[in-house]
């Protein structure tokens, strides 16, 4: 989940603002509407995540992305279709008011409720670090709309193993962390490998963090709602 601290444009709808009438976002599609064949498990649009509820912004569980990294994604899926594997987005584009609500959430003091995220999410690192340490920051790359957090499924519908879980705040999510081998780390490198070999590049520091380049918006942070008609002329 980790964000990127980036200084630069705040684009369009940047900063909480709602999306006025007719607001539609422009060169973004519905990954559903390119290849239904990749599965949505869409973590911040329910209760399956580090908050524990459905973030802002998550109106529905929908993957949206700039088109160019939509088709990059279904060039990926034909790769491992043939393998065996289907893809699984857990996030796709995230709305600037996502990203505040994560960063508001990390400055919040911890309850008795909140045991067992930390246990599954951050067990060893405490909440007031995530945003010391850079797993939380005021900016994302997926507000851009390039980048993906994926995973790999074994067909017919079984994940794979992956060293670790999604979103698991710890060096062990570190794509090439040594201390991951054998299957976890054959399944790492070929989710990349396949990635990459559709212009995806991954975050060192997770193993399920992938961004589409060139960018098609690589200054610009959008903030409209997470839903399929957002993206529809």
């Amino acid at each position: 989940m980790r964000t990127t601290a980036v200084v630069g444009v705040v684009g369009v709808l940047a900063g909480g603002a709602a999306a006025p009438p007719g607001f539609t976002a422009p060169g973004f599609t519905a990954l559903r509407e390119v290849d239904p064949s990749i599965g949505q498990d869409m973590r911040y649009a329910g209760a399956q995540n580090f908050t524990g509820g459905v973030v802002d912004g998550y109106a529905e569980p929908e993957c949206l992305l700039a088109r160019p990294a939509a088709e990059a994604l279904r060039r990926a899926q034909r790769v491992l279709l043939r393998r065996g594997y289907s893809l699984r987005v857990y996030d796709c584009y995230r709305p600037q008011r996502a990203v505040d609500r994560f960063v508001r959430w990390a400055r919040e003091e911890e309850g008795p409720d909140d045991l067992a995220r930390k246990a599954e999410f951050y067990p060893r690192v405490e909440r007031s670090r995530l945003i010391p340490e850079g797993y939380i920051a005021e900016r994302s790359g997926h507000s851009r709309g390039s980048t993906v957090d994926v995973t790999l499924v074994e067909l017919p519908g079984g994940e794979v193993d992956m060293g670790t879980a999604f979103d698991f705040f710890d060096p062990l999510s570190h794509t090439d962390d040594p201390r991951v081998t054998g299957a976890a780390r054959a399944n790492r490198q070929l989710l990349k490998r396949v990635l990459g070999g559709e212009g995806f590049v991954n975050l060192p520091e997770e193993w399920w963090h992938f961004t589409y380049k060139p960018e098609a918006y690589p200054d610009t942070y959008f903030d409209f709602p997470v839903a399929v008609g957002e993206v529809r002329p």
